[in-house]
């Protein structure tokens, strides 16, 4: 499954609203239509959104009649912006957009058209390398996972919350290839139900066992001992090992750590903001109070009933296990570990 596409000077972005029922692709040809996919979440999850950032920005190029280089970076530059304000938290988002600007620059006082051949070439490198990175810490989570293991997981981070493959499901998937894998538990992942709708339609698709159940079961669920482990991904991870990641995931790691479960995460290391000391420093996202209050237009609420809707939370980092990254498995302390990690060659 694809849920970012390049054809043809198109982004074909796989529209997530609609999944499971509707598999269909939205086509942006400018740099606007794809902030506006970003905001919606038709493309969502940190790794997927910083690739279609990077290829939004492309389009905000192809866009761009300058004539002069000053000119031409000048309006990259504004479409970057404007990119890089649809979602706060996801800190991939402005890692990728940072990377496409620091191309752009790198590539002197060219002509518009190779500063163009410039930017798609870095877009196409950012989603090859997260597809990389992603099928190498599979590879490395094969280590955490036991033989028999069943695995439970919040929210969505597979293929369809990156370039490809997956970052927690990523685990998933090579402990699947491996024979480790018993079953997956996937929450359904209150409000917006990323887990039922996207994680268990994964799953499904490349046949992997997989159960369903709501949040508020997953206490329960360790508590009858049918899990060994949880595995999430993360939209941003601070210096100190805090991560932010959708929100019920903090609740997940004190119930796993109530009941002696290792509670891991798995992300490529460009999601770690390491000019965030802690959880403290990042900013976290509050979303439309109607995602509470209804579920596909029908209301399950009082009208005018106050709504806090928080799409993220932040697990401290004495909560977390190791965090699974593309160039090892990093355990506490993080300040070291992680910085260590990001030396590595």
């Amino acid at each position: 499954m694809e849920a970012i596409c390049w054809e043809d000077g198109c982004l074909k972005l796989l529209d997530q609203t609609l999944l499971p029922g509707k598999y269909e692709y939205l086509n942006c040809r400018e740099h606007k239509d794809v902030a506006e996919a970003i905001k919606r979440l038709s493309v969502r999850g940190a790794p997927a959104i910083g690739a279609a950032a990077a290829y939004g920005l492309v389009l905000g190029a192809n866009c761009c009649r300058a004539t002069s280089a000053g000119e031409f970076v000048r309006a990259v530059e504004q479409a970057a912006g404007e990119l890089a304000a649809t979602r706060p938290t996801a800190v991939n988002l402005q890692w990728a957009l940072d990377r496409m600007l620091a191309r752009l620059r790198s590539e002197g006082n060219q002509e518009p058209a190779h500063l163009r051949a410039a930017l798609l070439d870095e877009a196409h490198r950012i989603y090859a390398g997260d597809v990389q990175a992603n099928r190498r810490m599979g590879a490395f989570g094969l280590e955490v996972v036991p033989p028999g293991a069943r695995v439970l997981t919040h929210c969505n981070a597979g293929a369809l919350a990156t370039a490809g493959y997956g970052t927690a499901l990523g685990v998933v998937r090579a402990a699947h290839a491996a024979g480790l894998l018993e079953r997956v538990y996937a929450d359904e992942t209150r409000p917006l139900l990323q887990g039922a709708r996207l994680t268990a339609w994964e799953m499904i698709q490349e046949n992997i066992p997989v159960t369903l159940l709501t949040d508020n079961m997953a206490g329960y669920l360790m508590a009858c001992g049918k899990v060994d482990l949880v595995v999430v991904g993360a939209d941003r991870i601070a210096a100190n090992g805090d991560v932010a990641n959708k929100i019920g995931t903090y609740g997940v790691a004190v119930l796993a750590r109530e009941h002696g479960l290792p509670f891991y995460v798995a992300a490529p290391l460009s999601t770690v903001d390491f000019a965030a000391a802690s959880g403290k420093n990042i900013p976290i996202e509050e979303r439309d109070p109607r995602e509470v209050t209804h579920i596909a237009g029908v209301p399950l609420a009082p009208e005018g009933v106050e709504v806090w809707n928080p799409a993220f939370d932040v697990t401290p980092h004495h909560l977390v296990t190791a965090i699974i990254t593309d160039r090892g498995i990093a355990r506490p302390p993080y300040v070291q570990t992680l910085a260590k990690l990001r030396n590595k060659e």
